[in-house]
């Protein structure tokens, strides 16, 4: 009878047309999932512009959040283990804070990197050989609380053979006997605002630097702070053995000259840069023991759990592929791989393989939060459209029942 109403093709369209709803609405989750995920691990897809600038009140250069410079030369090494003394004027932007102020990359000949670096608000010298683990004791100098709010603050590091010294603004304050360096440590390229290897800023203002190939004794310290500050440069009517005096007064331009040596000018570049970063640097060499290397870690595991959960529903349910758990996690390796590889050309992110480890584990915890039905948000079948033989299912009427039993 024409009357024959047809209830399961409409119950079916409608359970197909709320499976195709399903599959597009993942499929679009997992683009989005992607695709934050690249956007978090790449930004700002590029060298951002260099902060460095002059200052408008006075000699000197201003370090923003990413800035940076390098000298054009390398210092020429010294076969000498004489003393030798570091004068530095600083202010920083914040009372506390961690940074490299300077650092001198060594030649290819040399595996020692001599950095001068901000512990909060303190300031420290250290040596360290190239490729060791961060965790692995460094050899240094550390004077804590010599930072003041909105205050210059002038250092001078000299060190002989009873050892080295500290001064603030003329003051002894830290003597080890134990940490000494030469006119040998200072040979290879100058950095200022950053590390050499990694991502490690400084901000604040720099107002002069001297370097000297000798020990500086406790009166002559205080005589050229006070020079500095009368003045703006040490006093040299005496010859002190200065292999680089910056006096940071050209006011513009993006060249700081060294008053004892051209060749070891330093250059403003246009772009934020690390002058040799290190390239997927090993698990053992990126620990460090503190709240920060594991709030890292926590994050990178967090950011990768979705990814595991939506790709492996999507594989499951509107794939249908085999060993979607398999694939997922493979997925989630390959992405957190390329991040990292694209990292190594980008200066203000860190390239390693301890996030690619973390990512991944982040994934197998969304993989087996699917797995288990945790959250239920994907239906448990398949999200595809119904098939033609379901569709033609006819449920016949009432009616049509009665007429029929009438008949026989």
């Amino acid at each position: 009878m024409k009357s024959t109403i047809t209830m399961g093709s409409t119950e079916s369209d409608r359970r197909g047309l709320r499976n195709s709803v399903s599959a597009r609405l993942l499929t679009v989750i997992c683009a989005v999932v992607l695709c934050s995920i690249l956007v978090a691990g790449l930004w700002p897809f590029r060298a951002p512009q260099n902060e460095v600038s002059w200052l408008t009140n006075g000699n000197g250069l201003l370090f923003g959040d990413y800035g940076s410079l390098l000298s054009a030369g390398a210092f020429k090494s010294s076969n000498s283990t004489d003393g030798a003394c570091l004068e530095i004027w600083v202010e920083p932007s914040a009372i506390e804070g961690s940074g490299t102020i300077l650092s001198f990359y060594p030649s290819e000949h040399q595996s020692t990197l001599i950095e001068l670096r901000r512990w909060l608000d303190g300031i420290g010298l250290q040596r360290r050989i190239l490729g060791q683990k961060r965790s692995a004791k460094t050899a240094k100098i550390y004077a804590n609380h010599v930072f003041r709010a909105g205050k210059p603050v002038f250092f001078t590091i000299s060190s002989g053979e009873r050892g080295t010294s500290i001064y603030v603004d003329g003051a002894l304050a830290k003597v080890s006997r134990d940490f000494r360096f030469s006119r040998e440590d200072w040979a290879g390229q100058l950095i200022i605002g950053n590390s050499s290897v990694t991502v490690d800023t400084w901000s604040g203002q720099l107002k002069g630097l001297a370097i000297y190939n000798r020990e500086l004794p406790a009166s002559q310290v205080m005589q050229h702070y006070q020079s500095w500050l009368g003045s703006g440069r040490p006093d040299t009517s005496s010859p002190d053995g200065a292999v680089a005096l910056y006096l940071f007064n050209e006011v513009r331009g993006n060249t700081v000259h060294n008053l004892a040596d051209s060749a070891t000018d330093l250059v403003i570049p246009e772009r934020f840069f690390v002058l040799h970063k290190r390239f997927l640097k090993r698990p053992w060499n990126e620990y460090h023991p503190g709240w920060h290397y594991w709030s890292d870690v926590g994050i990178n595991i967090a950011g990768f759990i979705p990814l595991g959960f939506f790709f492996c529903a999507y594989f499951s349910l509107v794939r249908r592929i085999e060993h979607p758990a398999a694939v997922t996690l493979g997925l989630g390796f390959a992405v957190s791989l390329s991040i990292e590889v694209l990292q190594g050309f980008l200066p203000t992110r860190v390239s390693g393989m301890t996030d690619v480890i973390t990512n991944t584990l982040g994934t197998a915890i969304g993989v087996i939060a699917f797995s288990h039905k945790a959250l239920h948000f994907v239906p448990s079948k398949s999200v595809s459209a119904p098939s033609t033989m379901e569709a033609n299912v006819h449920v016949p009427s009432r009616q049509s029942a009665d007429e029929n039993a009438k008949e026989s």
